[in-house]
């Protein structure tokens, strides 16, 4: 199923719509254009850590829930769907940010 996921961000990257994404509205999507993040491809290759960085400089504001947003992004899921492992490991790399 992951590959499936995979697949259909690789496709939709052609057309440039962020916004097509589970999890991403168009303020996220603006957002993450002023970041220096165009489209779905550009947000895999960084992932979810290296994007979220780039949102800090531009939103120091910025939310755990975002970052659980750009990773259920990449992986082609609402964030709420996102694994017990997968979230632990944002939350810690989030709080060394503090």
């Amino acid at each position: 199923m992951k590959y499936k996921i995979k697949k259909d961000i690789k496709r939709k990257s052609t057309m440039g719509e962020l916004s097509q994404l589970p999890n991403i509205g168009k303020k996220l999507e603006e957002l993450l254009e002023q970041a220096g993040i165009n489209n779905p491809a550009e947000l895999q290759e960084l992932g979810s850590k290296e994007a979220f960085e780039r949102l800090l400089l531009i939103d120091e504001d910025a939310c755990l829930n975002k970052l659980f947003a750009l990773e259920g992004a990449i992986q082609g899921i609402r964030w709420h769907g996102l694994s017990e492992d997968d979230k632990k490991v944002l939350k810690d790399f989030y709080q060394s940010l503090k």
